[in-house]
């Protein structure tokens, strides 16, 4: 049966209210390998919640998240064959180590690629104070819908992506992931079992299960915080990237940086390029 793209683009996601503590805000730098170095004490700041913990900006693309929502039979996608193919984040003010957010998410728009070549689902999800209504951040997120071309609509793709440099890379950080990690990382809201599940997984075309996407970009983040910001949270405004390939748990990543703020990430293992096309840019204060 052929995607229903009006239904689709008009499919109601409800907003999402959450609390989140300081406890939270540790968990998720240790789910993206913050703490790994117990001596750093730069990292530490993310991840001892009994000392003045900071939130990573970052974890916005995970508060206020509506969860597998395309998982939702009624949605009419294949869900066993959707892959996250690009992320970008807007930061609007500092997020808080604790409070309450809403997160509101609507489909911005759908390409069909052709019949046997899949679709791009573009999303959106504005993430603000519940109380005082301050936006704190706006992440945008395009999904490809492996299964589900041929529906007869547009073609053209809505994003273009950034180019980074052909010269060599200022800048390269290695950073390594756990081999549980993807467990550690789904209990920030993103429940998708072919991160826990290998039978799931092989349905999906993959050997094992498979890291997430977002958190592939956090160990990125973790990267590009550490080699261009120091890990000043406030320096940095807006990052992207496209996603190339996925990961498995427990490998290394390493990120290559360029002084304008580009970035590309691969697996050291299999010298695979995992995130392309990526850019994270500097807030208006620090680029004066």
């Amino acid at each position: 049966m052929a995607l229903d793209p009006d239904h689709l683009l008009n499919y109601c996601i409800p907003p999402v209210r959450q609390h989140y503590s300081r406890q939270d805000s540790a968990f998720y730098a240790l789910s993206l390998g913050f703490g790994a170095d117990p001596m750093d004490e730069a990292q530490l700041s993310f991840v001892d919640a009994n000392r003045d913990v900071q939130a990573l900006p970052c974890m916005a693309v995970v508060l206020g998240h509506p969860g597998f929502w395309l998982g939702n039979p009624d949605t009419g996608v294949d869900a066993l064959r959707l892959v996250h193919a690009e992320q970008s984040v807007e930061w609007r003010s500092a997020l808080p180590p604790e409070g309450e957010v809403i997160g509101r998410t609507r489909v911005t728009g759908l390409v069909d690629k052709g019949p046997g070549k899949g679709a791009l689902l573009y999303s959106e999800k504005v993430l603000s104070d519940a109380v005082s209504g301050e936006v704190y951040a706006i992440t945008r997120g395009t999904t490809f819908l492996r299964g589900d071309g041929g529906f007869g609509g547009d073609r053209q793709s809505l994003c273009q992506p950034h180019r980074v440099p052909e010269r060599t890379p200022e800048l390269v950080v290695d950073l390594p992931t756990r081999s549980e990690q993807a467990l550690y990382y789904r209990l920030n809201g993103d429940d998708n079992p072919i991160h826990s599940s290998p039978a799931t997984a092989a349905k999906g075309g993959f050997e094992r299960p498979i890291l997430h996407g977002l958190c592939t970009l956090g160990v990125a983040y973790h990267a590009l915080l550490r080699g261009l910001a120091d890990y000043r949270v406030e320096r940095f405004a807006h990052l992207q990237a496209r996603f190339c390939a996925p990961v498995f748990p427990g490998e290394t990543l390493r990120t290559e940086m360029w002084n304008d703020g580009s970035f590309r990430t691969r697996v050291v293992e299999r010298d695979l390029l995992v995130l392309d096309n990526g850019l994270v840019s500097l807030a208006q204060e620090e680029s004066n």
